[in-house]
């Protein structure tokens, strides 16, 4: 970087002359003088651009030549380069990066619908070992993992969560709560980081609680007032001339024992207001009796705070409520049951249907005839239908209703569960932890609406994935509109008798330009292409021994630039050599985010640093167009399917016919003699 000469004076500013500060011509002939003006110069980087020299620190300001951090410093990019490259570095600018956020409705599995799939999805859970996991199935079970993990127990049943001590909860919500806040950064490295610190000691504002204290002296002080006039009851035998004589200039009353003096109000004797002196006396003139004792009632704290009137007086001074007359009691009735109501009981639907006759008599919980298991109720189930019952309907389970003006429905709902109590920040997750898998999702994903979004509705699921910019119009066509939106039935083809049980699938479609058969991976959430390659292509001798790892680390550096991100991203894990080979790819294929990560501060606290990591994101190669698999319809498959029952009739059945004849025979009917004969 090529640093200014400067003319600096006293001050240490640049030092502008009057001539050069109004001149921007590139043929300035001004003669140079040190006062007034001074030598023109070019651009030592060779922009074109000639100026004085000493605006040469300005210039270097906006010089196109000048060497700058890339836009996306701060989020991880290393690149120095010419300020007018900029704007088309950011095509390639590793940390210009994209989060996919796509989102997808699953709800639970209706046990209530007939037509459901529920044999076929606990078929496909008992096989899925031996035959593999389908495409809708091993995206539901994701979606499953990542919905028990955000579940919580508390909102569903709070009576069954256990107490804990006060400082256990304390400590949680420290750590819950954060400031965020932008530590120092260190230009020469290039990165940006930020931190977020917790459990913070919170600052008082002393002029609003200086505010906050003004606003209600008043009302302390005729508090203290009071209590010293009934504690001293004497002083209330005293004369009013007495009473009078140890007011203030402006009749506020001069208690020594007070905790806090009024500020001194307005000495004028003309007013109507509470604090002013002979207020009282001159609403008696101008009142009449009834409205001067409604403000005697209204205005009785602040006229006893400023000494207007005693704390105690006896009945024949007690003019304040002596003479108040009895306010009749109004009542507003918001509903009125009309003069022709007459009672009728509200009858339901199976209320009118036929019922078997019944008797009333007191059973108990072994009457019924249930085992002890049937007493608990499954955790996932339950909860499940709770919060979809929040998310549809808006409120909980058996929450008490409003059908009309006279009637409210009230329900209670107990759970019972082996694993309860549950501790305060339980998931469903920690509960199901050591169950046995079972798929309680439905297969079929949902669009997400204007009432169900992610903000109202917790079976909504977001994808989540970070791309480069240029990555991710291809993400989303291939994964989100190719094969997640045309999955069921179109993509991959199940069996017409799936909801008998079937597990039968077959997928339709692979890449028009190779063979390949595309798979979910439950791991990194995402699908990819696996190539149909030949058992002799595999990379590995007879005896197991990596070909690949003995070739020139040139020849794998090239050999590795045709694979796609996500392949390389899997490479990298093979073993060291190849960590090395993938390495020497991410300044032109990876990317750069930032990751969060909590530390413990020295005073007890949390903090939230990031630091850059690069990786090469979860995208396979692009796939423009699809072409249908050579494989049998799947019509081939119901002459074998176990589930296809044939019914085949023995008794004969009588046919129209149309032969001259067998229309002569009494016994049998043309089709034209039936038409003709309803003509």
């Amino acid at each position: 970087v090529i640093k200014p000469r400067r003319q600096n004076d006293t001050s240490g500013r640049v030092r502008q002359h009057l001539h050069c500060d109004s001149c921007y011509s590139r043929r300035c002939r001004a003669r140079v003088e040190p006062s007034a003006s001074c030598a023109l110069l070019p651009c030592r980087l060779l922009c074109g651009a000639v100026f004085h020299l000493c605006k040469e620190e300005e210039h270097l300001l906006l010089c196109p030549n000048v060497r700058v951090p890339c836009l996306n410093a701060q989020y991880g990019c290393p690149v120095q380069l010419p300020r007018s490259s900029r704007a088309a570095h950011l095509q390639v600018c590793p940390a210009s990066v994209v989060c996919c956020s796509m989102e997808w409705l699953r709800w639970p599995v209706d046990d209530t619908n007939p037509n459901n799939f529920n044999a076929m999805q606990d078929n496909m859970m008992k096989e899925r070992e031996t035959h593999g996991e389908a495409l809708d199935v091993a995206m539901a079970l994701v979606d499953q993992s990542d919905l028990y993990a955000r579940l919580k127990m508390k909102p569903l049943y709070p009576e069954l969560m256990e107490q804990e001590e006060e400082e256990d909860i304390k400590e949680e919500s420290r750590e819950e709560v954060a400031v965020g806040g932008v530590q120092d950064q260190n230009p020469s490295e290039g990165w940006s980081k930020c931190g977020l610190s917790v459990a913070q000691p919170p600052v008082i504002n002393m002029e609003k609680y200086n505010l906050f204290e003004m606003m209600f002296s008043m009302e302390r002080g005729a508090c203290a007032v009071a209590q010293e006039n009934l504690e001293n009851p004497k002083q209330n035998q005293k004369p009013a001339d007495e009473g009078r004589s140890q007011k203030g200039p402006a009749g506020q009353r001069q208690d020594k024992s007070s905790p806090r003096s009024c500020p001194p109000p307005d000495t004028s004797k003309t007013g109507l207001a509470p604090w002013q002196e002979g207020v009282l006396e001159r609403l008696g003139q101008e009142l009449t009796p009834q409205e001067y004792n409604m403000y005697v009632v209204h205005h009785g704290r602040m006229l006893l705070a400023f000494g207007q009137i005693e704390a105690c007086t006896s009945r024949e001074k007690d003019f304040v409520y002596g003479s108040l007359e009895p306010i009749p009691v109004q009542t507003l009735h918001s509903f009125k049951v009309p003069v022709s109501y007459r009672y009728k009981r509200r009858v339901h639907l199976n209320e009118t249907a036929a019922r078997v006759q019944t008797e009333h008599r007191s059973v108990d919980t072994s009457d019924l005839g249930a085992g002890e298991d049937d007493w608990f109720g499954d955790e996932a189930e339950e909860t499940l239908l709770g919060y979809a019952e929040m998310a549809v309907m808006g409120h909980k389970i058996s929450e008490t209703k409003g059908a009309d003006g006279l009637y409210v429905d009230f329900g209670t709902q107990t759970h019972s569960f082996r694993t309860a109590p549950f501790k305060r920040r339980t998931t469903l997750a920690d509960v199901m932890a050591d169950r046995p898998l079972k798929l309680l999702l439905q297969l079929q994903a949902e669009t997400v609406n204007s009432r169900n979004n992610r903000a109202s509705c917790a079976f909504t699921f977001l994808c989540g994935h970070t791309f480069h910019r240029r990555e991710f119009a291809t993400h989303f066509r291939n994964v989100h509109s190719d094969i997640q939106m045309c999955l069921s039935e179109w993509f991959e083809q199940q069996c017409p008798l799936a909801y008998l049980g079937c597990t039968y699938r077959q997928r339709r479609f692979h890449p028009s330009t190779q063979k390949a058969t595309v798979t979910y991976n439950q791991q990194l959430r995402c699908f990819n292409l696996r190539p149909d390659v030949l058992p002799s292509l595999d990379g590995k001798a007879g005896d197991g021994e990596d070909r690949l790892s003995s070739l020139p680390y040139e020849v794998l550096c090239h050999m590795a630039s045709f694979l796609d991100s996500q392949s390389l991203s899997q490479l990298a894990l093979v073993s060291r050599l190849m960590r090395q080979v993938c390495s020497s790819l991410l300044q032109d294929r990876g990317m750069v985010t930032l990751r969060w990560e909590r530390t413990s501060s020295s005073h007890g606290g949390a903090k939230w640093k990031s630091k850059p990591v690069w990786e090469f994101s979860h995208l396979f190669s692009a796939v423009d167009s699809w072409n249908m698999a050579d494989i049998p319809p799947i019509s081939a498959h119901l002459k074998v399917c176990p589930y296809y029952q044939k019914t085949e009739q023995k008794e004969r059945v009588a046919l129209p016919f149309l032969t001259e004849k067998q229309q002569k025979s009494p016994k049998g009917q043309s089709l034209l003699n039936h038409f003709t004969g309803r003509r």
